[in-house]
């Protein structure tokens, strides 16, 4: 039984007879006739009461005929519908965007960029969702999403990436701490100080402890949280400092971006998984990223 079979069966009884569907379906009648009976022997029934078609010149199913001429209705409506999905999809027309990205890059990076795409294709739908590393990470490999902003680090021989961006990480100090007055920050000097760290599960947070241990020093953690907005206003405040993307730190902020000494910069890459083809609302939408960086 195959789809062909299920329209000949549907135009069949739509036309109340084979010399009407066949016409209506562009084939010849003794064509339609025996892909009926094919169809019939796949199923081991009879489908057309043949006898009283002779007897009334009207077309009678049998009640197998009946019930799969339901089906028919059904499974023929259903594969217009996807049909016309696949189509709108191919066209972007319809589709959705899932991407999973870290919280700065959700924050202070992407607005602009998803409104530009939003406007450019007004008709697919963005789900962004910001977490840590390790949870955009995470959520790719589960395929909860189908693309995601990832670490360098974090590249696999079961990922397909461009490089999206290099930003340099930077301390974030207020405008009266001591380190205000240095041009940059030696990373034993930075460990001196009380610090404002994300939770557990952020790149940063890894970063930081990991130079900390290669270093043989201990990190004072003063704040936790994965609040950046008030992160920042923790540092302003002067209880501590942390490291950020030099993008977090805007012209109107109360604190200072200072360079680490030696400089350090973050490869951030935007990832699919290679044994799952990404559709063509996230290819545009990775296009257009690449396009706008």
């Amino acid at each position: 039984m195959d789809i062909k079979q299920l329209k000949h069966l549907d135009a069949l009884i739509t036309f109340g007879g084979f010399t009407k569907a066949a016409q209506q379906l562009n084939i010849a009648q003794p064509a339609l006739s025996q892909s009926i009976k094919r169809l019939e022997d796949s199923l081991g029934v009879t489908l057309v009461d043949r006898g009283a078609h002779k007897r009334s010149k009207a077309l009678s199913l049998t009640a197998e005929g009946r019930a799969l001429h339901q089906h028919a209705k059904l499974i023929i409506k259903n594969m217009v519908q996807a049909e016309a999905h696949i189509k709108s999809m191919a066209n972007l027309t319809k589709g959705e965007v899932r991407v999973a990205v870290p919280g700065m890059l959700g924050s202070f990076y992407l607005p602009s960029r998803l409104m530009a795409f939003r406007h450019q294709h007004p008709d697919l739908k963005l789900s962004l969702f910001e977490g840590g590393t390790r949870d955009t990470l995470k959520m790719l490999r589960r395929e909860d999403v189908d693309i995601a902003i990832i670490t360098a680090n974090d590249l696999d021989d079961n990922f397909d990436s461009h490089l999206l961006l290099q930003e340099q990480m930077v301390v974030a100090v207020g405008k009266h701490h001591p380190l205000a007055a240095q041009g940059t920050v030696p990373l034993d000097q930075f460990f001196q100080h009380d610090l404002v760290l994300f939770k557990q599960g952020y790149f940063h947070r890894e970063w930081m402890l990991e130079q900390a241990k290669l270093l043989g020093l201990n990190a004072s953690i003063a704040f936790e949280t994965n609040l950046i907005n008030l992160i920042k206003q923790v540092v302003a405040q002067e209880y501590g400092i942390t490291s950020v993307l030099k993008m977090v730190i805007e012209q109107d902020d109360d604190i200072l971006a200072k360079p680490f000494d030696p400089p350090v910069y973050l490869d951030l890459h935007i990832a699919w998984k290679k044994q799952r083809p990404i559709s063509k609302a996230d290819r545009a939408f990775v296009d257009f990223l690449m396009e706008n960086r």
